[in-house]
């Protein structure tokens, strides 16, 4: 079990490469070969606490969070201890489809530039040239994708956002003309990342500059992102939540370029992105309820570092898809529960984790052009994928969407950890 600190849940993309043939070069130096050959696997943890409230349609309660949905499904398969289960329990980003209404959240965007560190604290060089990765380049393409701007989709009227698409389809026997779950993206400030030498590497590009991408260590990496205790400016989260960047009501993304995470050594890599929430405690101004930072951290992909189609925004779409279907992560050990499943790609979990299902088969994404550039978001599983209904309720009775012909069948029956 990884150390993650005070981090209350996480669920990853993760990407594992084969052997690095060529870091020794330099104690902190990798070329491309490290993420060639790269296939896909999950990476997740639960937190210890609990927090019912199952069937209570409005939501989960007694938390400052986003706004949140209940429902539920009955089918037949095994809990989390192997007990048979019939009624499962599920929570999600905004309102229910039956009452028709539009939820718009605000989305922060912080920009994470990565410094990487010589060994006396000081800024690392290579070559003559700064060790720094700029966060802020990536911006524009993220703004300007499918997760935040309209496009076109068979499950709406009207163009919406990538995410809304996949949740309109989802229900589409409960989802209105009206009804949708829409981000609002506010750009905030620059956060500089200091990474200590010896637990990062990186690829410079062809001009012997920084970087063509940055492998940073697991642990390291989370220490450094969000609060150990209670917020502080030393780390990105922390930071954002002092300075009111990030609030209790907001879906927020920290985007990163090209920075991806390995587990002990860069031959276990590489996660992409993960959504998570930062559980801060209350006081007398909220009235001493549990606060909860609803985030992901999400790497560009530049193109050709990953097979699949990877690039991008896969792994935000990839990330804010999960967070709309499970965006407290399974932490109640109750909600977003689900029978015991094992996808096309080997994933076996039994969790509401929509991109999991799909990450890393071939032609997982899907492609949308808008203004001249062409996104790679990744297609999603949808609910009645995870409730094994024989007849989906889903639009066109589809298991995956935009591209519905990704899941066309349903996985077996499995016991825990699909023996």
């Amino acid at each position: 079990m990884k150390n993650l600190g005070r981090w209350a849940a996480v669920s990853a993309l993760v990407f594992a490469g084969s052997a690095i043939c060529c870091y020794a070069q330099a104690a902190y130096k990798v070329d491309g070969s490290v993420l060639k050959g790269a296939h896909v696997k999950i990476d997740s943890m639960q937190p210890k606490s609990k927090n019912l409230n199952a069937n209570k349609k409005g939501g989960i309660t007694g938390i400052d969070s986003i706004q949140n949905f209940n429902g539920s499904f009955n089918t037949n398969g095994y809990g989390p201890n192997g007990a048979a289960q019939h009624e499962w329990y599920y929570n999600m980003v905004g309102q229910s489809p039956d009452g028709g209404m539009t939820t718009t959240f605000n989305s922060p965007l912080v920009p994470v530039s990565i410094e990487l560190l010589a060994p006396d604290g000081t800024q690392g060089y290579y070559n003559g040239q700064p060790l720094y990765y700029d966060a802020t380049q990536y911006v524009s393409g993220m703004v300007g994708s499918p997760i935040y701007q309209n496009s076109t989709y068979s499950s709406s009227k009207q163009p919406t956002q990538f995410v809304d698409a996949v949740m309109r389809a989802e229900f589409d026997h409960g989802g209105s003309d009206t009804w949708h779950t829409l981000l609002n993206p506010t750009v905030k400030n620059n956060y500089v990342m200091k990474v200590p030498y010896g637990y990062y590497y990186f690829a410079p590009n062809s001009d012997g500059s920084c970087c063509a991408f940055v492998l940073i260590d697991y642990n390291t990496f989370g220490n450094l992102l969000i609060p150990p205790s209670t917020p502080d400016s030393t780390t990105a989260v922390g930071n954002a939540e002092i300075t009111g960047e990030i609030t209790t009501k907001d879906i927020s993304t920290f985007l990163f370029p090209n920075t991806y995470l390995y587990f002990g050594n860069p031959n276990n890599c590489c996660v992409l992105g993960f959504h998570t929430y930062d559980l801060e405690a209350g006081d007398s101004s909220n009235g001493n309820l549990q606060r909860r930072y609803v985030l992901n951290y999400s790497s560009w992909i530049s193109p050709g570092l990953f097979g699949a189609g990877s690039q991008d925004v896969t792994a935000l779409s990839h990330e804010m898809s999960e967070t709309f279907n499970d965006p407290f992560v399974t932490s109640d050990g109750v909600h977003n529960v689900t029978p015991w499943w094992l996808s096309p790609n080997g994933n076996c979990q039994d969790n509401l984790e929509d991109g999991d299902v799909i990450e890393g088969l071939p032609d997982s994404t899907y492609p949308i052009t808008l203004n001249g550039f062409t996104y790679h978001p990744q297609n999603e599983a949808l609910l009645s994928w995870f409730a094994f209904e024989q007849n989906s309720r889903a639009m066109d009775k589809a298991y995956s969407y935009p591209d519905e012909s990704t899941l066309t069948t349903l996985s077996p029956v499995e016991q825990p950890n699909c023996p």
